[in-house]
């Protein structure tokens, strides 16, 4: 079995795909991690690990 790594979606993205590629990684729908995000985004702090996020994690070919 292959190992799971974690990539920022490519196809089905809305902005710059990492919430799918997080959602893809565990398993479920976007959406739930997509008002998870935006919740967390209330605070500063969500919108400075979301551009971390994004700068970090390879994106899926």
């Amino acid at each position: 079995m292959e190992p799971k790594k974690l990539y920022r979606s490519n196809d089905k993205k809305m902005v710059c795909g990492v919430c799918q590629g997080i959602a893809e990684y565990i398993n479920i729908d976007p959406t739930i991690i997509r008002l998870l995000w935006v919740i967390f985004s209330l605070s500063f702090v969500g919108i400075l690990v979301y551009i971390v996020a994004a700068i970090i994690m390879p994106i899926k070919e």
